[in-house]
């Protein structure tokens, strides 16, 4: 289809419906001479006359009737289509690609996602997870949650979560035959079970006063799962980490016992991330309202 066909298809079907220039010029806003010079190229370019024309009327020729009647439903469709585009701008629905962390997803998404889909009942989340930093755009998605240091700096963000703290943790069993770790450097005297990501190890930095040290875990396992990670804690494997936030009740009933909390400090917590404010869908500004939080 050439790049003026569909403007000049609509004006044709325009004209044969109305069985007027006149009248079809002032439904399309144009003046006679451009809509006649616009039917004219249509039909030279299809090489077959569409429309048969006296000085008081106009109506379709065998062709363009035949062609109307495809093109009819086919232009209302497009319309439709449109239409429905457009209303996305005020209406809160459709559809929104989102891609987060299972972590992100457990302490972000799911304690709302009731209360959300009750309140915008048109509105359906596409939801991929995926723990490797992603470029949405390359990606397809609409919107993205992750840590504020892997979002690339021209995305705009909005905090999901208050600030987190990052939790190393081993089970009681693990600690009666091993000695509770007093500094980052004792970690290389330990099985260390490591989070990965699809380009390596995520390595455990620590913190404290003006010392800032990063650690490689050694150890016998690592996984791209962080719930497989605390399971294998669990059956005392070895240390591992995991938010702070989400080991509550195991540190509060004891099934883990939480090391070197000093020497981590909080961070700034999860974003959602999306490309531009400019002409943004009345849904994605609903989901950034709904999961938002202040300060």
């Amino acid at each position: 289809m050439a790049k003026n066909d569909l403007a000049e298809l609509s004006a044709f079907a325009t004209v044969a419906e109305e069985r007027s220039f006149t009248r079809a010029a002032a439904k399309l806003g144009l003046s006679q001479s451009a809509l006649s010079h616009a039917i004219g190229s249509l039909e030279k370019r299809m090489g077959v006359q569409l429309l048969a024309r006296t000085t008081r009327s106009v109506s379709a020729t065998a062709a363009g009737a035949a062609l109307l009647r495809e093109l009819a439903p086919a232009l209302e469709r497009i319309g439709s289509a449109v239409a429905e585009t457009m209303q996305q701008r005020d209406r809160p629905a459709g559809r929104i690609r989102l891609i987060l962390p299972r972590t992100a997803i457990e302490m972000v998404l799911l304690p709302k996602l009731a209360s959300f889909a009750r309140t915008y009942p048109e509105i359906v989340l596409e939801v991929t997870s995926s723990n490797d930093p992603v470029d949405i755009i390359a990606g397809g998605f609409d919107a993205g949650v992750q840590l504020g240091e892997f979002i690339q700096r021209d995305m705009i963000a909005v905090p999901v979560t208050g600030e987190m703290r990052l939790a190393v943790v081993g089970s009681p069993a693990y600690f009666e035959s091993n000695p509770i770790p007093r500094t980052p450097q004792d970690l290389r005297d330990h099985s260390c079970i490591g989070f990965r990501f699809s380009n390596g190890l995520y390595r455990w930095e620590f913190e404290k006063g003006r010392k800032a040290l990063t650690v490689s875990p050694d150890g016998p396992a690592s996984f791209d799962d962080p719930d497989l990670v605390i399971r294998t804690v669990l059956d005392g494997v070895g240390i591992g980490t995991a938010m702070e936030s989400t080991l509550e009740r195991l540190l509060a009933r004891g099934k883990l016992i939480q090391v070197l909390k000093d020497w981590c400090p909080s961070f700034p917590g999860y974003f959602l991330y999306y490309p531009s404010r400019r002409n943004q869908p009345a849904a994605l500004a609903a989901l950034i309202g709904a999961f938002r939080v202040s300060g």
